[in-house]
């Protein structure tokens, strides 16, 4: 059965409703880590630690070797890159802004 898109998930235009309206990093972090299990934080900060290496060009295999991140991951990551819904190129234009 194929998983439903995010934006059918339950629930899920709440969630962004409430990161969008909070005020600092620390409410964010506070509340991804009541939000989150550690194995999932975990796992969100892996597929971002490879998106910049990405964007500059480097192999995934390289990325792997040089982040710890599995080259399976490197290869989403640079999938929903490509094809994603956007949203890795939004938050690289917001680093880049400072």
């Amino acid at each position: 059965m194929k998983r439903p898109q995010s934006r059918e998930l339950p629930g899920f235009s709440e969630l962004v409703e409430i990161l969008a309206k909070m005020k600092s990093e620390l409410e964010v972090k506070a509340f991804l880590e009541d939000l989150c299990t550690p194995a999932e934080l975990e796992a969100m900060s892996d597929r971002w630690r490879v998106v910049q290496p990405l964007q500059e060009g480097l192999s995934y295999r390289v990325i792997a070797a040089e982040t710890g991140v599995s080259v399976t991951t490197v290869g989403r990551v640079a999938r929903h890159l490509s094809t994603g819904a956007g949203g890795y190129q939004a938050a690289l234009k917001l680093i880049e802004q400072g």
